[in-house]
């Protein structure tokens, strides 16, 4: 085993990955004065999903300086989320929620998106480095190791007093660690792509993401994420073996599967793909803990949930805020409790995410969406959750979330009951000689 030398490090923190998370993370503590180093295997701009921004992300890019950046780039603004489902259509308002806080955000795509993040960390002092792998890992309560290799196959060992990974969907220190576990969540496969030539028509609202519903199968669902100058992002999602179902290659099932839902046919009709047809399968992840000796998992690279209501950047952003402090205090000698302080207070809007995607697949969530009558005051509840306010412990819904979807939903579906049985009566009254 290498030996360290405790007297000094190369660097107070070690971010791994360029995200959002990283970004965040490196910009929040490079302006409180800490030396940072983001090391990233890709090399920027570059293709991600998970375009739709929530609400609450907008405070993060605020606390950690970046939200400047953002609004200047002329994003798709967003106000919400639109559903359609076998010609049935709804929409929520972000703007009326119960958690106060921003009720707007953006559509971005994400590769202007993250470099604009990283660029913004590294205006703040942060150094970036491009096209680096991380080979190994040693942890350590002071001084964590990591061995990285750049393209021409150059190799070095990196010391630093904390190492926070934010490697997205590489989850490199899950790996080297062996900290993956069941996530709980049947495989799903997403198909995707970027099109162009979306039209705007006045039924169709850009401000929102549209969700849709397959016509005969509520286990598989559509997003169209609208960009500026009639582009958009464009995706399906279902459990891998009912996508599979519907053709032999990535494309036949992107197309089959678009052509059978109404709404989505209709927008799309006569628009262009320009990216190849995407396939992304078995996405979910978790690990066992998001923290160890000298180190701390953000964002992706330790859970990730679904892309069903756009809560990975939202998390991403959130466990970067969570961590920025923690690490500023540590490093400046406090002894930190990172299981009571980091882990359990992001997973418990983790887990209000989970509760809503679990539902959602399972028809209860879709019940309430679609009913035509649901109580105000729930809505707006329900509408701060998918605006990100997942950690607002004073929204039922965030606090106890299974118990209450379970109430609503079948309140929701004894109304349903209730009304086609009252319009079934209607309708024999008036057929009566």
């Amino acid at each position: 085993m290498i030996e360290v030398e405790k007297a000094e490090a190369d660097h107070d923190v070690i971010v791994i990955g360029a995200g959002p998370a990283g970004a965040t993370a490196a910009a929040m503590l490079s302006a409180r004065g800490r030396r940072v180093l983001v090391v990233e295997r890709s090399h920027f701009p570059r293709f991600s999903i998970g375009e739709s921004l929530l609400p609450q992300c907008m405070s993060h890019l605020e606390e950690a300086g970046l939200l400047e950046t953002v609004t200047a780039a002329g994003y798709q603004p967003k106000n919400g989320a639109a559903f359609t489902r076998a010609g049935e259509e709804t929409s929520i308002d972000f703007r009326d929620k119960s958690t106060p806080g921003w009720g707007t955000t953006f559509q971005v795509e994400r590769a202007d998106f993250d470099q604009r993040l990283i660029e913004g960390a590294r205006a703040q002092g942060a150094s970036v480095e491009f096209g680096v792998t991380v080979t190994a890992f040693r942890a350590d309560d002071s001084h964590p190791q990591i061995d990285v290799t750049d393209e021409a196959g150059h190799s070095r060992t990196l010391t630093a007093r904390f190492v926070l990974d934010a490697s997205g969907y590489g989850r490199v220190l899950a790996r080297l660690e062996r900290l993956e576990r069941d996530a709980r969540q049947d495989p799903r496969t997403a198909l995707f792509t970027h099109v162009e030539g979306c039209p705007t028509e006045p039924s169709h609202d850009r401000d929102k993401i549209l969700i849709g519903v397959h016509p005969d199968d509520a286990g598989i669902w559509y997003w169209l994420i609208p960009f500026r100058d009639q582009r958009a992002s464009v995706g399906v999602v279902g459990e891998t073996a009912r996508i599979n179902a519907h053709g032999e290659t990535p494309e036949a099932r992107f197309r089959a599967l678009i052509d059978v839902e109404p709404r989505f046919r209709q927008l799309l009709d006569g628009a262009t793909t320009t990216r190849t047809i995407g396939e992304l399968r078995g996405y979910s992840a978790d690990v066992t803990r998001l923290h160890g000796p000298g180190y701390a998992l953000l964002g992706n690279a330790g859970e990730f949930l679904d892309p069903v209501f756009s809560s990975g950047v939202t998390i991403a952003l959130r466990s970067a805020s969570l961590a920025a402090p923690l690490v500023d205090r540590q490093l400046a000698g406090e002894t930190i409790d990172w299981q009571s302080e980091f882990e359990s207070p992001l997973r418990k809007g983790i887990e209000t995410f989970r509760a809503f995607v679990d539902a959602w697949y399972d028809g209860r969530l879709q019940t309430i969406i679609f009913h035509a009558d649901a109580p105000a005051d729930i809505k707006t509840r329900i509408s701060a959750i998918l605006a990100g306010y997942a950690w607002d412990r004073s929204n039922p819904f965030a606090s106890a979330s299974r118990r209450h979807i379970d109430t609503l939903a079948a309140i929701c579906e004894m109304r349903a009951a209730t009304a086609t049985e009252q319009a079934g009566i209607d309708t024999s009254m008036e057929t009566r000689p």
